[in-house]
């Protein structure tokens, strides 16, 4: 929308209808453009002789000499001056210095050398600068903030957007003596116009079909950003005024960053308008492009809480399919947190106890962005709950899931996993790994390192996985973690290894599972902040 009483008046000549490329000698006045200029945009006055008066006393008073501001930065003083500075640094004035003719009124009775009172002077000057940036900062934030107020719909709004819009069309012909208004819209293609809104046209022209933008003299003049009044339309007919009346002005409707299309009033007789009635058609087409981006972001909105609400309720369903309470086996411990980087992810970590009395613990990091991590994770999660129930070794059921993931995927889901059976009385843990999720064993003095180079479950149909064998000796904690907590980085941006790792679960490994766990949740959750998904599983044997 051009600023309202910045523009100035072009007079464009228009050639008869007998002959469209000749130039008649006289400029006709039944055509006019009005051009946008920019408008002189007046920021808030830098701080001048209303708060400097004060100042400028006490400092006579104290120094015995005249402090005066001059509003020129090229002033130049007998005795001293100094440039303040507005806003951006651009100079703004000068503080000029000269002896007092009543030096004996200050404190001292006598005016004090120059060499001290200049740089008090000096300080006043920088403090003015201050003051100036200061009020402009203020000047924009406060319009930053207006702009942030959030958007709503009241419950009792009860008039429709085309009533609104019909409303605002009558207003704004009726406010400069017109009869008719038609709001006309782009397409997506911004290749043609349609009537969406109108007031004094007849009803069915909402039905007839969009005009074409090709060859719109008028609209496509009004999009380029100027004001476009046809005094008498019998005299220019290749400008294309929509409708049959005498008399039109059209302007543009459009969003600070996109055109949305046009704005046309319709007189039933050849009439002149002037730029203040110009103005106010621009004005009333922000009013409507206002209306119609409110009700886009309120569209918007209601769809985002929608979403929101989704995501939400996906997320606590995922967090709740968690193991939450420890298997009670004598001499074990088990403890693990999964943090997602976002609401919904596709880390996992489970553990029960099977019929035969083995302890199964697995820990799952399905591949993909947040959604498709997190709708894996929960197709994995499922196979997982439904194949461990099946007499099994680690490397089997591994296989059936890789199956389940390649049968039923589109070959676009992939997951890393780590699962492992332990038999309690002896410690003997047979384990198969699959893709980035690794585990270590640390004790006392040493620890090792469970890796594999599988691929991810997904990758092949027929992938093989190797069966492993691992004994966990008394005091001996097993630390699983999925592909995100390899990959953390502490506040210096340095990555947190597996030594850090194995360090900090050994000044801890005298604590049960669940110390160990919070502990290294404090080293490598990073909350909010998060990259990625994280899941570690702790498993000690007492």
């Amino acid at each position: 929308m051009r600023t309202p009483f910045a523009a100035h008046v072009r007079k464009v000549d228009a050639p008869p209808a007998c002959s469209p490329l000749a130039v008649p000698k006289k400029t006709p006045e039944y055509l006019r453009l009005h051009l946008d200029e920019a408008a002189e945009i007046t920021p808030p006055a830098p701080a001048t002789r209303n708060s400097l008066d004060e100042v400028c006393r006490s400092f006579e008073r104290a120094t015995g000499w005249q402090m005066t501001f001059v509003e020129s930065p090229s002033a130049a003083a007998e005795a001293w001056s100094a440039i303040v500075e507005g806003e951006e640094g651009v100079p703004v004035g000068r503080l000029m210095l000269d002896p007092s003719a009543s030096a004996g009124e200050n404190s001292a009775g006598q005016t004090c050398d120059l060499e001290h009172a200049r740089p008090l002077a000096l300080a006043v000057a920088r403090m003015l600068g201050e003051i100036n940036r200061l009020k402009r900062a203020v000047w924009e934030r406060e319009a930053e903030l207006a702009a942030g107020v959030p958007v709503t719909a009241r419950p009792d709004e009860e008039a429709h957007l085309a009533e609104r819009l019909t409303g605002v069309l009558k207003s704004g012909a009726d406010s400069i003596g017109c009869q008719a208004a038609g709001l006309y819209l782009l397409d997506d293609t911004t290749s043609s116009l349609k009537l969406r809104a109108a007031y004094g046209l007849p009803q069915q022209r909402l039905l007839d079909n969009a005009r074409p933008l090709r060859g719109a003299v008028a609209d496509l003049e009004a999009l380029v950003g100027h004001a476009v009044v046809l005094e008498d339309t019998s005299l220019l007919p290749h400008w294309r005024c929509p409708e049959p009346f005498p008399a039109a002005v059209c302007v543009p409707v459009s969003s600070p960053t996109m055109p949305l299309g046009t704005l046309w009033i319709f007189s039933q007789e050849c009439r002149d308008f002037t730029s203040e009635q110009t103005n106010l058609v621009e004005i009333i087409a922000g009013r409507i492009a206002a209306d119609l981006e409110r009700e886009m972001l309120l569209t918007e909105s209601a769809q985002a809480k929608t979403r929101d609400r989704l995501y939400e309720a996906a997320s606590r369903w995922q967090q709740d399919r968690l193991p939450s309470v420890a298997p009670l086996l004598s001499g074990w411990e088990v403890a693990g947190w999964t943090q997602q980087a976002d609401a919904l992810g596709g880390d996992f970590h489970d553990w029960a106890v099977l019929p035969d009395g083995r302890l199964a613990i697995a820990v799952a990091d399905a591949h993909g962005t947040r959604v498709e991590a997190g709708l894996n994770a929960a197709s994995l999660h499922a196979a997982f709950k439904a194949h461990v129930g099946y007499r099994h070794d680690a490397s089997e059921l591994l296989a059936r899931l890789n199956e389940t993931l390649w049968s039923a995927s589109a070959g676009d889901q992939f997951a890393s996993l780590l699962y492992g059976t332990i038999e309690p009385a002896t410690g003997t843990m047979e384990y198969a790994l699959a893709g980035e999720v690794i585990g270590l064993i640390v004790g006392r003095q040493a620890g090792e390192s469970l890796s594999t180079q599988s691929p991810p479950l997904g990758t092949a149909s027929e992938t093989r996985f190797s069966l492993s064998r691992q004994e966990l000796a008394a005091g001996e904690v097993l630390v699983v973690l999925s592909e995100g907590g390899r990959s953390v980085h502490d506040a210096d941006g340095k990555r947190i290894g597996q030594g850090t790792i194995a360090t900090v679960v050994r000044k801890c490994i005298t604590l049960p599972a669940r110390e160990i766990a919070s502990q290294l949740r404090k080293l490598l959750d990073r909350g909010p902040d998060a990259q990625d998904d994280v899941t570690v599983l702790v498993v000690k044997r007492r």
